[in-house]
């Protein structure tokens, strides 16, 4: 089923109840993967799986809120065993830095950081047992360019990069493929248009980058097409890390 890459994949997409998550488990689902759409909006998420369900696809929602260990417990209990972990739940920080709170930090890398960690770490070693797996880290341009009001979420992505690197010396010896996209400016539910609209004209292509756009390298990466590709920081952010 070579227009199906994925037919035989089960996926776990987190934070898919909006924006570049529910582009990505929309495009898994196209390639034939059994897709979890993980979200804390039950109603957003169910709304996701009926549009794949729509599709001739496969989906289930569950629910859980990352930044709460217990929750975190609860997800990797109801999801079992999966060969592709789409780690994209999280969130951005943009302001000065001495505006920062510590309790606002500890947020941002409880959810940005700690929850992928661990998540990994619930399922990467059963792919090791099985011999095959993709796991895919959602980063960010800001993990490699500085830019002014970024730089506690930065600091997330770029710490999410070394995880990667370091988790792709240790799990693909045994058959998982451990990478990361950092997209640059991309157009979803969260962002604020101007402000993307904005980043986009520094790209060398001059704009902003649809979700769809992004999932489609997701994609790639999740399935067999991408089978010599782990340890990549894989830019999708229109050339800006380029230049």
């Amino acid at each position: 089923m070579q227009h199906l890459p994925l037919h035989d994949h089960t996926a776990l997409v987190t934070g898919a109840s909006a924006g570049l998550g529910r582009a990505i488990s929309r495009q898994l689902a196209r390639d034939g993967a059994a897709v979890i759409v993980h979200g804390r909006d039950a109603i957003r998420g169910q709304a996701v799986v009926d549009t794949i369900t729509a599709d001739d696809g496969t989906a289930r929602f569950v629910a859980a809120d990352l930044s709460n260990p217990a929750d975190l417990d609860v997800l990797v209990q109801q999801t079992g065993d999966i060969d592709i972990l789409v780690n994209n739940a999280g969130f951005s920080v943009f302001g000065a830095t001495a505006d920062l709170t510590v309790d606002r930090f500890d947020m941002l890398f409880a959810s940005n950081v700690r929850a992928p960690y661990f998540l990994v770490a619930a399922f990467a070693p059963g792919m090791a047992t099985r011999g095959r797996g993709s796991i895919i880290t959602i980063s960010s341009m800001v993990g490699r360019v500085g830019l002014a009001t970024t730089a506690a979420y930065g600091a997330t992505k770029g710490a999410l990069d070394a995880m990667t690197r370091a988790w792709a010396a240790e799990f693909s010896p045994r058959g998982v493929r451990v990478n990361a996209v950092a997209p640059g400016p991309v157009y979803t539910d969260g962002a604020l248009p101007d402000r993307t609209t904005a980043l986009g004209t520094t790209t060398p292509l001059g704009r902003a980058a649809s979700a769809e756009e992004i999932a489609d390298v997701v994609a790639f990466i999740a399935s067999p097409r991408a089978s010599y590709i782990t340890g990549a920081i894989i830019a999708a952010d229109g050339g800006r890390t380029a230049i």
